[in-house]
């Protein structure tokens, strides 16, 4: 007979519970301690912390090397130094910068006489003094020196003179055997590789540049973990204002450590992090469903699913939540309610346990 009793017990507990109302006067609401708050929706759900490092874009730094070998004579710049594009960095005395210059001007001159030539040759093939064969000659010719004078000029722009400096050679024929070595982008000295009085080798590096406008994070995730982040996850730095977002998953993982490549671009402070650092970094998502966070003892647990107790006029309704993340601090749920909803936030379990007539406990 006891047995039977139980089971009714139960039974009847559970077709209560599924009835979801609770019905309590204000002097049982006050004995079972229960208090009441309110519903604070959230737009994100943490969902894990893993460390970063911050990079940055492969095209926003630049290995700055000599064009040709020579001496350092001057260097204008250090570690650490910002600069601009196209700013003076170092010069280096080159004999072979003369050379290319002296071969510049010959070219000019080649390609004076074979222009001359050219306008009398097509003049005497007008008037039919000259064969078809000597035209071709001339034209192709001239279609050397051109293609000559074209190469000398860009060996000369990769040595790092510019249109107008070219300009003041082919006016005034005055060479000169320095080298200036300028900042291809505008950005920061983060390496200087050489000193003054060094002797430098053709291509040799000389300074490493970087852009510092673009930020990224890299991210580490176990790999058993990946697949719970998303293309467009936020990103928060715990304790600093910055503000990122996921743009791209690793398709591989890294033999030693077993974790995935998760990479998110900094939208917003940047300028409170360091290229280079290492930063703990969390997670979350966001959710198209209405999504609270609340206190970890507003939650009752029943036959596998978790409730929360919505109050109304008579009591209290029982209302079935999913649960999203959860942490010492409380726990986020998913649910069809409303922003400021009263709610249950401490004496869920002693409602739980009046409701199902148990006397209390889980």
């Amino acid at each position: 007979m006891k047995n039977i009793m139980i089971a009714l017990l139960f039974w009847n507990s559970c077709v209560a519970f599924a009835e979801k109302q609770i019905i309590l006067s204000a002097p049982q609401l006050y004995n079972l301690g229960v208090k009441i708050g309110k519903l604070t929706a959230i737009k994100s759900v943490p969902l894990m912390d893993a460390p970063a490092q911050v990079s940055i874009p492969p095209e926003n730094e630049y290995l700055v090397s000599s064009s040709h070998a020579g001496l350092v004579n001057k260097i204008y710049v250090s570690t650490g130094d910002e600069v601009k594009k196209g700013q003076l960095l170092a010069i280096i005395q080159s004999p072979e910068v003369l050379a290319e210059q002296r071969h510049h001007l010959k070219s000019i001159n080649d390609l004076k006489l074979a222009k001359t030539k050219l306008i009398r040759d097509e003049k005497l093939f007008k008037e039919g003094v000259i064969a078809d064969r000597r035209w071709l000659q001339t034209k192709s010719n001239y279609q050397v020196f051109l293609a000559h004078y074209n190469e000398t000029e860009q060996l000369l722009e990769i040595s790092g003179m510019s249109q107008q400096n070219i300009r003041t050679l082919e006016k005034k024929h005055k060479m000169s055997s320095q080298l200036k070595v300028v900042a291809p982008i505008s950005g920061v000295i983060l390496q200087r590789m050489v000193t003054a009085g060094e002797r430098v080798d053709a291509l040799g590096a000389l300074f490493h540049i970087a852009s510092l406008e673009k930020l990224w994070l890299d991210i580490r995730i176990p790999q058993q973990r990946i697949d719970q982040v998303h293309l467009g996850d936020k990103v928060k730095l715990e304790g600093v204002n910055i503000q990122a977002q996921v743009f791209l998953l690793g398709k591989n993982v890294d033999e030693e450590n077993q974790t995935v490549l998760v990479r998110a671009v900094v939208k917003s402070g940047g300028n409170l992090i360091r290229l280079g650092q290492t930063v703990s970094v969390k997670i979350t998502q966001t959710s198209h469903s209405p999504m609270f966070k609340v206190p970890n003892s507003a939650l009752a647990q029943f036959k596998g699913h978790n409730y929360i107790f919505v109050r109304n006029k008579e009591g209290f309704e029982v209302k079935m939540v999913q649960v999203l993340g959860r942490d010492e601090h409380g726990t986020i749920i998913s649910a069809e309610l409303k922003q400021g909803t009263p709610i249950a936030i401490r004496g869920a379990v002693a409602l739980k346990a009046n409701f199902l007539g148990l006397g209390g406990g889980e």
